[in-house]
């Protein structure tokens, strides 16, 4: 049986949809099958972000009942499926049936990524009821830490496991709110820091995964570490990258280490 994970942020610009493309395609080079899901109903974007612009069959008609989930799964080329939500499809639609329309799919892949809405309503509640697990998305500044203290305060309410924060967009400046103070505030474990990186826009123009046009860079290392401990595999590293591990461990290594630990040790 499949994981379900979803990628959470009630403030829109943190880069989530980036987060799930990238994510999604790290898995997929891991090994697992990989299905995206635009759970962004009223403002969905992911298919975009993958060269899926017009699809005939969507999450729109899954939850209408006029397709069934398979007719509604598209290949993308980079070795991982997405299901993708209708930009313009004004049909009536219940969110909260996300759960119960996608639960056949989990004997399918071994992981499911569903892109949440940024906003604080029956699609984000709908993310949260389908998945096992919630990931969080924020940058480090006070408006969207703000946003995403509300988003953790209404996962808790549900009942769903919280497995950490990715931050996203960091350009390591004093300005900056600090990771520390960030897992304070929010006591939830930062589990990536992604940097701020223009190939990521670079990416989005070119419709594929920023971890496929840039696999070297440091945000799709951190990228690919984060996917190893999210699948309980260890990510292996050069000798001399892991010789300054062990002199000056950063906080978010430590964070998946203990993950890993207490996701598949026990």
């Amino acid at each position: 049986m499949g994981k379900t994970i979803g990628v959470v942020s009630l403030k829109g610009g943190v880069g989530k949809t980036s987060v799930v493309a990238s994510l999604g395609f790290v898995l997929s080079e891991f090994g697992k099958k990989v299905l995206l899901i635009d759970g962004n109903l009223s403002s969905p974007t992911l298919g975009l972000h993958l060269n899926i612009i017009d699809p005939e069959k969507t999450l729109h008609h899954v939850l209408s009942k006029t397709a069934n989930p398979k007719e509604a799964i598209y290949e993308c080329e980079d070795g991982f499926s997405i299901m993708p939500s209708s930009i313009f499809n004004k049909t009536q639609i219940s969110p909260l049936k996300l759960k119960d329309k996608i639960k056949s799919l989990k004997r399918l892949y071994d992981i499911i990524l569903i892109d949440s809405s940024p906003s604080l309503d029956e699609e984000t509640l709908a993310v949260m009821l389908t998945s096992d697990q919630i990931i969080f998305v924020t940058t480090p500044d006070h408006p969207t830490l703000s946003a995403t203290i509300k988003a953790i305060k209404l996962a808790k309410q549900r009942g769903t496991v919280i497995s950490g924060l990715i931050l996203n967009k960091v350009h390591n400046k004093n300005f900056e709110i600090s990771l520390k103070d960030i897992e304070k505030t929010l006591e939830i474990p930062v589990l990536a820091v992604i940097p701020y990186d223009m190939n990521v826009l670079k990416s989005l123009s070119k419709m594929r995964p920023y971890t496929s046009q840039k696999p070297k860079s440091k945000g799709s290392i951190e990228y690919k570490k984060l996917a190893s401990a999210l699948i309980g595999q260890k990510y292996e590293q050069t000798k001399m990258k892991n010789l300054f591990k062990k002199i000056t461990p950063k906080k978010q290594e430590i964070n998946r280490e203990i993950f890993y630990k207490s996701a598949f040790k026990e």
